[in-house]
C-alpha cells in the first residue's frame, strides 16, 4: 500500500486544485451536473461567502505516489450546533478514488480537526446550509444529477459500510415528476377554491426592479427562514447571506417560471414560493472542468433563455407553514404546468426532502412522482 498523505489547502491556488478534483474524477461521467469553477471559488473562498460569519472550515486534499486522489472540506456551523445543541463538525465536498485508505485518511483528518475544535460528532456529507448540496447518494446512480445537488459513485456509501461506525442520521429522498398534459384537475378546483376562501393569489414578478428595489427578493427569503426552520441542521440565513442568495438565484432566471403567492387579505403577504429553472446539468457537462469559456457560456445559455432542455428543476419550493393545509401549493402548480407545457419540459426534479417529511411529499400527490433517488447523512462519534 501505498502511503496516502493529507495536505490542507493554504492558498487560492491550493483551491483551485481542490476543486478541480472533482473534475477530474466525474471527467466524462454521464449523470453528474459539474458545478461552475468560480461558482465553487465563491462559496469556498473565506472572504466571499457570508456563511464564515458564523461557520470556520478547513479543506484537505489527499494525494497518493504524488496524484490528488481525494478531498474533503471540514466544517463547523456554529449557529446549527447552537440552535440544535450539539456538537458536530461537518464533512463535506467529498470526493475520492476506489480506495479504502483514501476515505479514511480524509475522514479521520476531518475527525481529528474537529476533536481540537471540541467536537464530539462527525456528520455529513453537508455543506456551510442547507443551500449547500448535502447528503451522499445511496440510491439512483443511474438517474442524472442536479445543479443543487450531489452525485457520487456507488462505492461512496460502501466505503462507508466498510470504515464502521458510521451510522444513519438523516435520509432525503428527490423525486422525478412527469408534467402532465394539462392542470390536473385536483389542482385546477382546489386554486379556485382557495383563492376564493383565503384570499389568495398568484403574483408573477416581471423585472430585476420589483426583485431587487421592490423588496419581493427580501420577502422571499424570509419565507424560506420562516418554512425551513425546523428542518433537519438548517440555520437560519442571515442578511448578508440573504443578499447573496437574492444575487445567486433571482438575478438570472427566468420571472415566467417563478410564481409566488400572496394574501390578500393580510396586505398581500408573500404565503408561497415557487422557483424553478431550466435544467443544467447537460449544459454543465459541456462546460469543460467547470469553465464558460471558451465555449460552455454558449451551452449554459441555451437552456436558461432558450429553455433546451427536457427537464425542470425545482429550485425552491415553500409554503407558509399556516397555509400548508389549505391547499396553497395548488396555485403554485396550476400556474406553473402550464407553463412547463408550453416550453416542452417531459418531467421535473424536486430537489432534496427529508424522507419524514410528508407535508413537503403531500404537494406532489395529484402528479405523477416516482422516488427515484435517495441520499443519507452519516454521523459517527469522535473518540
Amino acid at each position: 500500500m501505498s502511503a496516502i498523505e493529507i495536505r490542507r489547502v493554504a492558498t487560492k491556488r491550493d483551491l483551485g486544485r481542490f476543486i478541480d478534483v472533482h473534475y477530474d474524477l466525474y471527467s466524462g461521467n454521464a449523470y453528474d451536473a459539474p458545478n461552475l469553477f468560480f461558482d465553487e471559488m465563491n462559496t469556498l473562498r473565506k472572504d466571499k461567502n457570508a456563511a464564515f460569519d458564523f461557520c470556520e472550515a478547513e479543506y484537505f486534499i489527499a494525494y497518493k505516489k504524488g496524484k490528488a486522489v481525494g478531498r474533503v472540506a471540514a466544517i463547523i456551523n456554529h449557529k446549527a450546533n447552537a440552535k440544535w445543541g450539539r456538537k458536530d463538525v461537518r464533512f463535506g465536498w467529498i470526493d475520492f478514488i476506489d480506495d479504502i485508505h483514501v476515505s479514511r485518511a480524509l475522514l479521520d483528518t476531518v475527525a481529528a480537526w474537529g476533536k481540537s475544535k471540541g467536537m464530539t460528532q462527525i456528520v455529513g456529507p453537508l455543506g456551510f446550509t442547507d443551500m449547500d448540496p448535502e447528503g451522499m447518494l445511496i440510491e439512483g446512480f443511474n438517474q442524472l444529477g442536479t445543479m443543487a445537488t450531489i452525485y457520487n459513485y456507488p462505492y461512496y456509501p460502501q466505503h462507508m459500510a466498510r470504515l464502521g461506525g458510521w451510522t444513519k442520521d438523516i435520509d432525503y429522498v428527490e423525486c422525478k415528476l412527469i408534467v402532465p398534459v394539462g392542470v390536473p384537475k385536483k389542482y385546477a378546483l382546489a386554486a379556485e377554491v382557495v383563492a376564493r376562501r383565503y384570499g389568495l393569489r398568484v403574483k408573477k414578478l416581471h423585472s430585476r426592479k420589483e426583485v431587487f428595489s421592490g423588496g419581493y427578493g427580501q420577502k422571499i427569503f424570509d419565507l424560506i427562514n420562516l418554512c425551513y426552520k425546523d428542518l433537519y441542521g438548517y440555520s437560519e440565513l442571515s442578511q448578508r447571506q440573504i443578499d447573496q442568495y437574492i444575487e445567486m438565484y433571482l438575478s438570472f432566471v427566468d420571472y415566467s417560471i417563478v410564481t409566488l403567492i400572496e394574501d390578500t387579505t393580510q396586505d398581500n403577504k408573500l404565503v408561497g414560493i415557487g422557483i424553478s429553472i431550466p435544467s443544467l446539468t447537460r449544459a454543465l457537462q459541456k462546460c469543460r472542468r467547470g469553465r464558460l469559456l471558451p465555449f460552455g457560456w454558449w451551452h449554459v445559455l441555451r437552456a436558461i433563455k432558450f429553455h433546451k432542455t427536457k427537464i425542470v428543476d425545482l429550485l425552491l419550493v415553500g409554503i407558509h407553514p399556516d397555509y400548508q393545509k389549505k391547499g396553497a401549493n395548488a396555485l403554485l402548480f396550476s400556474d406553473l404546468i402550464p407553463r412547463y407545457i408550453k416550453y416542452g419540459w417531459e418531467w421535473g426534479e424536486t430537489q432534496v426532502e427529508m424522507e419524514t417529511n410528508r407535508d413537503v411529499q403531500s404537494m406532489w400527490s395529484g402528479l405523477d412522482c416516482t422516488h427515484h433517488k435517495r441520499r443519507r447523512c452519516y454521523k459517527k462519534p469522535i473518540e
